[in-house]
Order: structure tokens, then sequence, then C-alpha cells
């Protein structure tokens, strides 16, 4: 499991409101992003869009899709074309990885949120900035880093709660102001061979399972292969043996026999559909002792191996369904080996070149009331739609591209 979770008191961490490092390091960022993510081209869409919400004094969200690490620092590049400064909302683990870290985080504009637990410092912190329009606030909506870019996981509802909250602070002003939601799709395409690429991390990762390498199997076989050998670990682990069935009903099936015992103890009366949001609401269940330290010793290593079950149980969810297939294009590979090599070693190496495109969307008004009886909140829904109609508008577009430059060179090795 990675170093995600603490057991101490959270403190909210502000972020450092000077300008002079945000400058220094926006020109340096490129060259960070190249070195650090291996992104080497980039192009930013809509910019225009922002400016105009930006020139009106509206309060601005920014809500992007969450699908790799890099992309709290590439909305940077956001900052740079439309030529203002930008405070991000930022898990709190992030400023508990090294001095370093926290530094430029705080400098660059991000300030903690405590996903286990209601932080109001936080929410006040967020509205307060929209309410003021002192700057967008940059918010990742679904929760985690999916490693599935070609597809918008459901929303936490957290976004909605501080749009709506500063609308209402807006609406009351003299003359009354306004909150938008600007969605931003991050599109990555990779510039490379992924038959060059993926092969040496998945050697390495039948070498653990005591395997010969599995070379004579196409791309697509053999990464179908690990992935059913990793989850038959996982049942042996925790069913005793492999289980029948295809390979995303049997992870459907370990996800419920991981958190359903959980949710039962810790007396989830209603579980949400969405397994990030189950992982999420068993966390703030279990955490308040665990810092409290109220707790034995015996007990405290018991909810740690319960905090374990359930981030298994949440990286298991973001396997999508039938997202790798002999026709999938090379970044669904990519993403899922990534996934692999994460999962098994807690860190995963950097793949380059990639391309990041980062469209910023038509702005959604945000209004001061909720709507009620409503299954799923409206505003979250129509975010969400707009953001997946986005990616997927991008993703054909590479993917036409990808087609054009392969009629006009010779052949590329086939994956399947």
């Amino acid at each position: 499991m990675q170093n995600l979770f603490f057991d101490e008191p959270y403190k909210f961490i502000p972020p450092h409101e000077g300008k002079i490092w945000t400058a220094i390091f926006k020109r340096f960022l490129r060259r960070y992003l190249r070195k650090t993510h291996g992104i080497v081209q980039d192009e930013c869409r809509g910019i225009e869009r922002l400016r105009q919400s930006l020139d009106a004094g509206h309060g601005v969200i920014l809500a992007a899709n969450h699908c790799r690490p890099s992309d709290p620092m590439a909305m940077g590049l956001v900052t740079i074309e439309a030529e203002m400064l930008l405070y991000s909302m930022a898990s709190w683990h992030v400023f508990k990885q090294d001095w370093l870290t926290t530094f430029m985080a705080r400098r660059l504009g991000a300030f903690s949120v405590y996903r286990e637990g209601m932080d109001r410092a936080a929410l006040s912190f967020a509205i307060k900035a929209l309410e003021e329009a002192s700057r967008p606030v940059a918010i990742y909506p679904e929760g985690s880093i999916s490693r599935t870019n070609d597809y918008v996981a459901d929303l936490m509802p957290g976004i909605a709660f501080v749009a709506r909250a500063a609308a209402r602070k807006r609406a009351k002003q003299s003359p009354a102001g306004k909150v938008v939601i600007h969605p931003v799709a991050l599109k990555y395409k990779f510039l490379g061979d992924v038959n060059e690429a993926l092969p040496p991390v998945l050697e390495e990762i039948e070498t653990r399972f005591s395997w010969q390498p599995q070379r004579h199997l196409p791309l697509v076989a053999r990464i179908a292969k690990v992935g059913r050998a990793l989850l038959s670990l996982k049942e042996v682990e925790h069913f005793g043996s492999s289980q029948p069935g295809s390979v995303y009903g049997r992870i459907d099936r370990l996800i419920q026999h991981l958190l359903g015992p959980l949710e039962n103890e810790w007396q989830v009366i209603k579980p949400a559909e969405d397994t990030v949001i189950r992982a999420k609401d068993l966390r703030q269940a279990i955490f308040p002792d665990l810092v409290g330290g109220t707790i034995s010793e015996k007990e405290r290593e018991r909810r740690w191996r319960q905090l374990a079950i359930i981030y298994l149980a949440q990286q298991l969810s973001l396997y999508r369904h039938d997202y790798v297939r002999p026709d999938s294009p090379p970044e669904r590979l990519l993403e899922t080996v990534e996934r692999f090599e994460e999962d098994v070693t807690d860190v995963t190496r950097i793949y380059g070149p990639l391309k990041l495109v980062i469209e910023v969307g038509e702005p959604i008004e945000v209004s001061p009331n909720r709507v009620r009886n409503a299954d799923v909140d409206p505003l979250l829904l129509e975010l969400r739609e707009r953001l997946q109609s986005m990616i997927t508008k991008l993703a054909d577009e590479l993917s036409d591209s990808r087609s054009e430059r392969s009629k006009r060179k010779p052949a590329a090795p086939m994956l399947v």
C-alpha cells in the first residue's frame, strides 16, 4: 500500500500567497514535466473561455479529470497560457512525503484537504477564494488517480458543495456575482512504441511469478495473462483459491467480499455504488480512533489491515471492464501495465514520450440551490457528462491522427 494514510491528527496546510516562486517555476515547468513525467509535447485549448470568465469577475472552479500523477503540475500550463495564478486542492498525503514537496506545493498554490473526514478548513478556504474571485480553484473531483484516461469515474460530492456554497455567498453581493465550473479535459498520447516500452516491465513481473518470460505471446495476450495471475493471487489470499468466471465478474465479487463485511462491521447503512466512495466512507469510520490514540496496539494493527483491504478494493475497481482488447489504443495498454507495476511495487517508472492536450470547456453556471430528491446531483451529472464528452472527442481525434500517420508510414508491428 502506498504512503497515503497517516495515523496522526490532521492540520490544514494553506497555500503560500506569494507570487515569486510561481513565476520562477513557470519558467522551468516544461523541463520539469519532461524529466519527471515524460511529457515532451503539450497543447492548451479553450483558454479564451477561461479568460472570459476571469475578465467577467466570476468565481472559477477548474474541474479536471485525474488519470495520471502529473495532472496537478500539468495544470500549471493553463496558468501560463491564461496568465493567472491558481489555487489547487491536494490530498494531505501530498504534503507528508518530504519537505521539498511540501515547500514547492504550497508555493505553487496547493492547499491540503483531508479525505478521511470533513475538512472544514479546506472547504472554507476554497469557498472564500471563489467568493472573492481571488484565484481560480483547481479540483479533481474523481477523488483518486484513475489511470484510465478514456473514462471519467463517478465524481465526489465535495465539488458541488463548495461550488453551491460559494454561489450563495456571491449571489448576496452587490452587484451579485457568479460561480462557474469549467470542465478541463486532460488527454495524454503515448508517442513511443508500446512493443518496446512494456515488455521489460511485464518480464520483471513474470520473473516475480517464477515464470519463464512470456515473449512468445502477443502483447495484449501477455498483459491479459499477467492480469489474470495477479487477480488469482489476491483470490487465493482472500478466498483461499482462484475463482471461476470472467475476469471482471471475479473482480466485482472480490471487491464485494472485501468491503461487504467491513461495511457491516462499521455500520455503513447504505453503501454507495461507486467503490472509491465506498472506500472513503469506510476510512472515515475507521480513522477517528486511529488518530485519537484511544485504542490498543492490537486494535490499531487490525484497523491498518482493514485499511490495506480497502485500498486493495479501490485499486481493483480501477481496472475498467473491457479496457484492454486487441483493438485498444496504445495508451490503454500503457495505463494497464503502469497499474500492474504500481500495484506490485507501489511505484512506477517514467514512460515517455507523452503528448498532453489540455482543453478548457465551456463554463457551467452554478445555481446556489440544490435540486431536492434527485437520485444523482444534476450538477455532478452535467459535469461528468461534459468531461466524458470532451475526453471521448479528444481520444477520437488522437486515434484519427494515428490512423492517418499509419497510412503514410510503413506498417508498425501488430500488437495482436
